[in-house]
């Protein structure tokens, strides 16, 4: 038996046994994931009370749906898409966006408050959307599934420092976007 398969049918014991609420595997499965997990919110937020709040909401969802997860794909992605919808609930429910990653340390305009509470996250995804497939891609993996760059240039199989380019090219991308929006909006009001 192969390791990953003895990996698969570990995993696959784990689930079975966190569907009957057993406390030592849910446990397991929380301590593995966790880390990977949180690296993934720290992309939004370095609060520690909202990253504390949003994986705990998020395993919490893990173990009542455990059950629906059928196998296709990995479970990790399994995870990381529970993970992100949490996310995207956490800051909808308190009536913030997620403006997250298009303006980031490296850009000096930071957008208003105003600007803030217009842009919310159905109007991000489809901005992120729009970018070039390739653009896309890499910024989907980094910004909304957490991977780093290493790890995406391994997934896609393109150069280390070609994915740190498309990373940069589409939050400039984004940015653009993102300035057209409310450019739109404001000459409307105005």
């Amino acid at each position: 038996m192969s390791d990953q398969t003895y990996m698969k049918n570990e995993w696959h014991e784990i689930r079975i046994r966190c569907a009957k609420n057993e406390r030592k595997a849910q446990e397991l499965l929380y301590r593995h994931f966790f880390p990977v997990m949180e690296r993934m919110v720290l992309r939004f937020t370095n609060d520690e009370d909202q990253i504390i709040d949003i994986l705990n909401n998020a395993f919490l969802k893990v173990f009542k749906k455990i059950e629906s997860f059928q196998g296709n794909g990995s479970f990790e992605g399994w995870i990381r898409k529970i993970v992100y919808h949490s996310i995207s609930d956490y800051f909808r429910s308190r009536q913030k966006d997620l403006k997250f990653l298009i303006y980031e340390k490296e850009f000096s305009k930071e957008p208003t408050q105003a600007e803030d509470q217009k842009l919310y996250y159905q109007d991000l995804m489809k901005l992120i959307n729009n970018l070039p497939e390739m653009h896309m891609q890499v910024f989907h993996l980094y910004a909304i599934e957490g991977y780093n760059n290493k790890e995406i240039s391994v997934k896609l199989n393109i150069n280390h420092n070609t994915c740190r380019w498309y990373l940069a090219e589409a939050r400039k991308l984004l940015q653009v976007e993102y300035n057209k929006y409310y450019l739109k909006d404001f000459n409307e009001t105005a």
